[in-house]
């Protein structure tokens, strides 16, 4: 293992950094922040990265950069420069009054457990953001800002919620493969760090480059966020505030929002439509997109997994129209506009809510666990995981049913029309069989932890957190924060959390012995 280089990757990726944290406090001033806020919030942060980034960088550089990242240490610098990048993000939380910390704000010294906790709490607050999860624990019982409010995340600086839209907003597609494909001349291993850091099992190249397809993406990206902005600003006659935030939290399927009842307190057919739409968006391939622009349109509908992922929605848009009618006693119109918003918003792990669902009836509630686990497409920002894996799966237990009824008979598992050769089924049996492991593991450390939550609870934090879904069910829904969770289990889900948006194998790389085998040099 060549140290040098994962410090390199980290250096760069902290340098990226700076950026938004810049502009979070230039954001927080135009809309009236009190600037020692601001200024205690994000200048150690900004600092710190801008120092260690730059040292790290002057060590690691040399010469032969460009030839040293090898998949080995692509996938390690991606596995342990995020825990690195949620640290320092955590810090605005902690400096700022988000959280009890060192600087206090409400005029009485925060207690060393208090401060502690604030620490936790600023840590979970940041890996929620970057991984796209959307769980908060910004609550009036943690947060010295929340006193005599009557909503506590509305109460915050406008400056710390435009840095948590924009952390999940950077997570959506991995600041960590941004930084390196934009440098990707002076470091090689740019694909290996795409694939590593972006979701699903494989990242196919648009344009002959990888720098080009990089460009693609992230142009995809940029201007549906944008387009969405203009639509919630415009049509919707949101604030440019909220505006801005929604579409930096919808795109990356995040979900956090603004105040406490996020888009529920809208009550809006126009906002929900417009970002119902937009969340569909984030769970389809992007490499769709980048076709319906080339006016390929035959690949896009030819896709099976397109297929089968809008399958799945509609049908859980139908069964929660219907069982909200015939349980619950809605009326058609709003079990359909509700039904339709938590289906997309579930389904591709955004994790907004329109309503409590947590009080859905139980089919609704067995029907939202299942899209927490099943997630959206591959190559989209949405967790879960994944229609594809699952798909090949499928093809894989056909395929041995019909080998048991036909021994002879050569069958193979097609995506798209193109066969998928074993080494790649492999792959995905042991990411299925992984999740599946780790699901069970964790829901008995909470059930350790958390003795007093009910089993539908645990399950659906669990669910929430390897999905990066956020809201779970029963005591965490949507109408709840994560803060009543104690400090060993908002640490395990944080882990859980960070496992699942870097796709399990890439964070258990690190726990693999020849992962940190020196190489012996070559003689002559």
């Amino acid at each position: 293992m060549r140290y040098d280089v994962i410090g390199l990757v980290a250096g760069w990726s902290l340098l990226l950094l700076t950026i938004p944290l810049a502009i979070s406090p230039i954001v927080g001033t135009i809309m009236g922040d009190d600037l020692s806020i601001l200024l205690w919030s994000f200048v150690p942060p900004i600092a710190f990265c801008a120092i260690v980034g730059g040292i790290m960088v002057r060590m690691g550089s040399r010469r032969d950069s460009a030839e040293r990242l090898r998949d080995r240490e692509a996938v390690a610098a991606v596995a342990m420069s995020w825990p690195l990048i949620v640290a320092v993000g955590a810090l605005p939380y902690w400096f700022g009054p988000t959280f009890h910390g060192p600087i206090t704000w409400d005029g009485d010294g925060g207690t060393l457990y208090e401060i502690l906790g604030g620490m936790i709490r600023g840590w979970f607050e940041s890996m929620s953001g970057f991984t796209t999860s959307g769980a908060t624990t910004i609550d009036p019982h943690v947060s010295p800002r929340c006193e005599m409010v009557d909503d506590c995340i509305a109460s915050q600086p406008y400056g710390i919620l435009f840095w948590r839209s924009s952390t999940q907003w950077l997570g959506g597609m991995g600041i960590i493969m941004l930084g390196m494909l934009l440098l990707s001349r002076a470091l090689g291993g740019g694909m290996s760090i795409a694939r590593a850091e972006l979701t699903g099992p494989s990242l196919s190249r648009l344009r002959p480059r990888l720098q080009e397809t990089a460009r693609a993406l992230w142009g995809i990206y940029i201007g549906l966020t944008i387009l969405e902005f203009i639509l919630l600003y415009l049509w919707a006659d949101l604030t440019w505030f909220n505006a801005m935030n929604y579409s930096l939290t919808t795109m990356p399927s995040g979900g956090f929002g603004t105040t406490d009842g996020g888009i529920m307190d809208f009550d809006s057919a126009h906002v929900e439509g417009i970002i119902t739409f937009f969340m569909v968006a984030t769970g389809i391939n992007f490499s769709l997109f980048h076709f319906l622009l080339l006016k390929e349109y035959t690949k896009v509908v030819n896709d099976q997994e397109l297929r089968v992922y809008l399958l799945v929605l509609v049908g859980a848009w139908s069964l929660f129209t219907l069982n909200l009618v015939h349980s619950a006693g809605w009326d058609w119109g709003e079990a359909m506009r509700h039904g339709a918003f938590q289906a997309a918003a579930i389904g591709t792990s955004t994790g907004y809510a329109s309503a409590d669902f947590a009080s859905w009836p139980v089919l609704s509630l067995f029907v939202l666990l299942f899209l927490m686990v099943v997630g959206a497409s591959a190559g989209s920002t949405s967790g879960g995981l994944k229609i594809l894996r699952l798909r090949l799966a499928f093809g894989l237990a056909r395929r041995e049913i019909h080998r048991m009824v036909q021994p002879r008979a050569v069958v193979a598992v097609r995506i798209n029309g193109e066969v998928v050769d074993d080494s790649r089924m492999w792959v995905v049996i042991g990411m299925l069989s992984t999740w599946a492991a780790l699901a069970m593991i964790s829901t008995v450390l909470l059930a350790i932890f958390e003795p007093t939550h009910s089993l539908e609870t645990i399950l659906s934090v669990i669910f929430a957190a390897l999905g990066n879904t956020g809201p779970a069910l029963g005591a965490f829904g949507p109408t709840s924060t994560w803060a009543g969770l104690n400090w060993y289990s908002l640490l395990y889900t944080s882990v859980l959390m960070w496992a699942g948006r870097l796709e399990l194998l890439t964070v258990l790389v690190l726990f693999h012995p020849r992962t940190w085998r020196s190489e012996k040099p070559k003689s002559d």
